[in-house]
């Protein structure tokens, strides 16, 4: 049966890891347009590479919240079953074609065992702290039992918490299903420091969407005028200060939308209403699945590299994808829209 756009609670493995495990990701390339492969651009962005990716693990899959390390060399995910998954990314020449030295471990809870009800275990946002994605702490987000929780981690392990961010208190309207969806990090800047923080919706009167500049020099809300009807479901800080936000839409009657915004650090101030840049729309006439993760770094040619990742809701109808863009510096002819 095919899953509701949260997915299917009985479909998550019902037990999480007990430890971590190296495991094996078979990686198949694809195209983001299906029937054009020689077509790159797409709205402002210049698709580079993309993987459907598969393992032989039920604990594999679910990804909802991504982090890349600044080289753009492995990446640190989470699944909201609980589970995290640290990878090496490989590549020909700037082409991404693979993952390798793949490893699935369980989030642990504040008595260092791993989460176990769905009510605790439903991890959806990533923003590392500190460090890198082999080691360092992470801004974890939940939903269902509303929390941001500061994780430390290694290659090897995932937690306790050490900690946790106190949430506004305008989060106490979130739904139990559309709780916090999208952290990102600033560290560069006049807002380095600050910590942002999305729920998937969470509309103030008039519809515009709230979120909250955490921490910082300048914390309070903001607000994100909606474009349409989709979800956020991601954020990620870029090189230059500014910040990624990836939303999506899925409905078995419509199929599946994406967008990806870039909002300046300029725009970001406590009480403005951000509308940002579209930089890409998408529907399912073209490649893409659940798109719930994103990640940004810098490439050595000094393009901004923007990676996404899909949450397949552990379902056999849908697919893991990982797929990276590039931002060009510098002015960017629109190109059209992906629809």
């Amino acid at each position: 049966m095919l899953m509701s756009l949260h997915g299917d609670a009985s479909a998550k493995p019902a037990t999480p890891l007990d430890k971590p495990i190296p495991i094996e990701v078979t990686a198949i390339p694809i195209d983001f347009d299906r029937d054009d492969p020689s077509r790159k651009q797409f709205g402002k962005l210049i698709f580079r590479s993309g993987l459907n990716l598969y393992a032989k693990s039920r604990h594999f899959g679910g990804f909802s919240g991504l982090v890349i390390d600044p080289s753009g060399d492995s990446i640190l995910a989470v699944s909201d079953a609980g589970a995290w998954m640290r990878a090496d990314l490989t590549y020909n020449g700037r082409y991404l074609n693979g993952l390798s030295n793949v490893t699935l471990g369980p989030v642990l809870g504040a008595n260092g065992k791993p989460l176990r009800s769905n009510a605790e275990r439903d991890s959806e946002a990533l923003a590392l702290a500190s460090g890198d994605t082999r080691n360092g702490s992470a801004y974890l987000g939940f939903e269902v039992e509303h929390r941001i929780a500061i994780y430390p981690f290694t290659a090897n392990s995932f937690g306790p918490p050490k900690g946790a961010v106190p949430l506004p208190s305008s989060a106490k309207r979130m739904h139990e299903n559309q709780g916090i969806e999208a952290l990102a990090t600033i560290k560069t800047g006049r807002l380095g420091g600050t910590l942002l923080a999305f729920s998937e919706r969470l509309p103030r009167k008039g519809g515009d969407l709230q979120g909250w500049l955490i921490g910082g020099p300048t914390p309070g809300t903001i607000l994100l005028k909606p474009l349409g009807a989709l979800d956020i479901t991601d954020a990620a800080a870029l090189p230059d200060g500014g910040i990624v936000i990836l939303e999506r839409r899925f409905r078995f009657s419509e199929g599946i939308q994406m967008r990806i915004r870039r909002i300046s650090q300029s725009e970001l101030e406590p009480g403005a209403l951000i509308e940002g840049e579209v930089l890409l729309e998408a529907n399912d006439a073209f490649n893409i699945d659940n798109m719930e993760a994103i990640a940004a770094h810098r490439a050595a040619a000094g393009e901004t590299v923007i990676t996404l990742m899909s949450d397949d809701n552990f379902s056999p109808f849908q697919r893991t994808l990982i797929m990276q863009f590039a931002l060009p510096d510098g002015p960017v002819l629109a190109g059209p829209r992906v629809d």
